[in-house]
């Protein structure tokens, strides 16, 4: 059985790093057993779908590098949604019903301070035709809701192992709204058949749903996926992520200088016991992933360690990976030398713009220690420069004036940079040059 799997996004907000892990797990499973991976748009919701935030699931997934092998948009598939619909009415398996939103709660409300279960009551079933009728005379157009079999709904979950939900404890699920619009239960299961879905991969807020989708799967003549719902994604303290509030996009992530294969890494290892470590590719997380390695408690997402991955992944990255990326951002004339002396001081690659300045512009050294920094200008070596160049020079400086350490090399470094910290001066002093070097030592009129 060919494995296919989908990411089933609504185009109501942009991806947050929850949703983010949802396609990655699904990408890696079907990646693992070269199955296939479809991108299903579920944008059913006319009030809330908008085409620019479907734009955006698409360049988020290109980005996190998780292509697919087939999209699909729910408003395209209307027809199939009404051949289940006359397939589950033929059935008697679809009832009307007439309640406002409003005396629904109003029903929950009290089931719930009566200590009942918030289920529905099946009104709906002991309406006969008159009664219909004079409901659509006050003006009500019915919803349609499935009628569930009253017994106990079990499946083998991949990640929570045996599940059930007992009978009569869920609500017949409403299938079609008042104005003929399928619900995100039917349209799900429908799409789910005629995509041949094999795994269905998605939070534990999901799992209600399955209980319902199982019986409406075998209501339609077809044998349910199987199902697997890992644990939500929460922040650092403690709450989860919403589109509708606007939780950590991808967009703003990558707007920010966040690497795709950084957020993968970390998303990949989240709620596993596996070390959090940067990979390169998402070959490295296909080879190790393993949905049954997914934990039961939520998995914590801290942005820290996000950025210390993208150090750690630049730290890493060679020059070739990144040339066309320095010369985007206006460092046509960076080479290896300057990337291998940078990239160990970057959290984002658009930092090395700084250093960039540094080694190329004109900057405004401090000068801590102008005696250290006469000697050094005296001191200094005549070019060509390469790395050994430092040791010498400063070996050379520490004998004449009786300094080492901090009193040698932090007066150099502020001089030559006017930073306190930064990359090795070893590899810096070749890239600056002998007369910008003595022109930072000796200061503005020398």
């Amino acid at each position: 059985m060919t494995v296919r799997v989908r990411f089933a996004p609504s185009p109501t907000g942009y991806l947050h790093v929850g949703n983010a892990r949802t396609a990655l797990i699904n990408w890696l499973f079907a990646a693992r057993a070269q199955g296939r991976f479809i991108l299903r748009i579920d944008d059913t919701d006319a009030e809330r779908s908008r085409p620019e935030y479907a734009a955006a699931i698409d360049v988020d997934l290109h980005w996190l590098g998780l292509a697919w092998a087939e999209r699909v948009v729910q408003s395209s598939r209307l027809g199939a949604y009404a051949a289940a619909r006359q397939a589950l009415g033929a059935t008697g398996r679809l009832y009307a019903c007439y309640e406002t939103a409003e005396e629904l709660e109003t029903a929950r409300r009290l089931a719930l301070s009566r200590g009942r279960p918030p289920v529905y009551d099946r009104a709906g079933l002991d309406l006969d035709a008159p009664a219909r009728s004079r409901l659509e005379a006050e003006g009500r157009s019915p919803h349609f809701r499935f009628r569930l079999d009253d017994r106990a709904i079990a499946w083998q979950d991949g990640v929570r192992g045996p599940s059930h939900v007992p009978g009569g404890s869920v609500s017949d699920p409403v299938l079609f709204r008042a104005d003929g619009r399928p619900t995100y239960t039917l349209a799900s299961v429908v799409d789910d058949i005629d995509l041949a879905i094999s795994d269905v991969i998605r939070g534990e807020d999901h799992a209600a749903n399955t209980a319902v989708q199982i019986q409406i799967f075998q209501a339609l003549g077809a044998a349910p996926p199987r199902f697997a719902h890992h644990a939500l994604l929460v922040d650092a303290s403690g709450a989860g992520f919403s589109k509708r509030l606007g939780s950590l996009s991808l967009r703003a992530l990558r707007e920010e200088g966040v690497e795709a294969m950084a957020l993968a890494s970390l998303l990949a290892r989240l709620g596993t016991a596996d070390a959090v470590t940067p990979e390169g590719d998402l070959a490295a997380l296909t080879a190790s992933f393993d949905l049954a390695r997914l934990g039961r408690a939520p998995a914590r997402f801290d942005a820290a360690d996000l950025w210390r991955l993208n150090a750690e992944l630049l730290r890493r990255m060679p020059f070739a990976a990144v040339a066309e990326r320095l010369a985007a951002i206006g460092l046509e004339a960076a080479d290896a030398r300057f990337w291998e002396a940078v990239r160990g001081n970057l959290t984002r690659l658009a930092e090395a713009r700084d250093w960039w300045q540094v080694v190329r512009s004109d900057i405004t050294p401090v000068r801590e220690d102008p005696d250290v920094l006469a000697a050094a200008a005296r001191l200094l070596p005549a070019e060509p420069w390469d790395e050994t160049t430092w040791a010498a020079w400063t070996g050379a400086l520490a004998q004449a004036t009786g300094r080492k350490g901090k009193a040698l090399y932090h007066p150099l470094r502020l001089a030559l940079t006017a930073r306190d910290s930064g990359p090795e001066l070893k590899r810096l002093l070749p890239l600056l040059g002998r007369v910008r070097t003595l022109a930072r030592l000796q200061g503005p009129g020398a």
